[in-house]
């Protein structure tokens, strides 16, 4: 058995009955269940449809997201999140660049790197690189002034929390950031690369090993080996090219907004909704959110 979830923007929330009903006819699914009116409903499926994906592409144009996925086990154990334009809105060496006086130069090099044009630790050297000499206090004022939470993200882990689950940051970026983005939202641990600072200033370095594509498959078996899970039990969230391998690993891999070379590679892409899809396509509705 499988479940279709459609979905729509929580701002717009153009999500219409009579486009789910049709739909669901036209695939002969079961009867249609809304999670949350004018945002999220799903039917069931005998089988996924073979013009799913041209459905799929239908609905973008409509702003509204499909989801097909196997009905058993989708509502997972653990929670598996990139940070930077994925947990929050922004990446925060483009924030930190743009305080150095060097944020265009950084923030094409960033925008290649999640495309998967460029190697991300040689990316990731290069641009640190240009922080050379920036007081190690500017990040506290990034994160002030610059760093927003993405909507939907408090609601995520704390549902999944509340029945059971585990909340894991991994990113590419720093543990200046995950500290406080973590503690922020609810994670249970953070993983990130290190900024390296001399009396104040930043050296341009990060501290070795360099966390990218595969520390984050790294995290996910380690965790779930920890707590005695599987990897069908883990919900993966991420945007970038450094993501794939996670999202691929995970029993549900979620490109979020994510670079079109990423999306390309994922069977669940959410494009419209924000992070309270994450709930949806598990099942849930909106009064069960935390």
């Amino acid at each position: 058995m499988y479940i279709a979830t459609l979905l729509s923007s929580p701002d717009r929330a153009n999500l219409d009955r009579s486009a789910v009903e049709a739909l669901r006819d036209a695939w002969g699914g079961g009867e249609a269940h809304w999670l949350n009116p004018g945002i999220a409903a799903e039917f069931a499926l005998p089988a996924v449809p073979e013009n799913r994906w041209d459905v799929w592409a239908g609905l973008q144009g409509l702003g509204v997201d499909l989801v097909v996925q196997q009905a058993e086990g989708r509502r997972k154990k653990m929670l598996l999140a990139d940070m930077d334009s994925t947990m929050i809105g922004q990446e925060c060496i483009d924030e930190l660049a743009e305080m150095a006086g060097v944020g265009p130069r950084v923030a094409e090099i960033t925008a290649r790197a999640m495309n998967g044009e460029l190697d991300f630790e040689g990316a990731l050297l290069e641009r640190v690189c240009l922080l050379r000499g920036l007081p190690d206090t500017v990040i506290a004022q990034v994160l002030a002034e610059r760093i927003t939470m993405t909507p939907g993200g408090r609601e995520l882990i704390a549902t999944m929390k509340a029945n059971g689950g585990y909340a894991a940051l991994v990113s590419g970026g720093f543990t200046a950031f995950t500290e406080a983005v973590a503690e922020r939202l609810g994670f249970d641990e953070h993983r990130a690369n290190t900024l390296l600072a001399d009396n104040g200033t930043l050296t341009g370095d990060v501290a070795r090993p360099i966390l990218g594509r595969e520390a984050k498959i790294a995290a996910l078996r380690e965790i779930t080996a920890k707590l005695g899970l599987t990897y069908q039990d883990v919900l993966a969230v991420g945007d970038g090219a450094n993501d794939l391998g996670m999202l691929q690993l995970a029993g549900a891999g979620v490109a979020l907004h994510a670079k079109p070379v990423v999306a390309a590679q994922c069977d669940i892409r959410i494009n419209h909704g924000d992070l309270t899809a994450l709930l949806y396509i598990q099942g849930y509705s909106v009064d069960e959110f935390a």
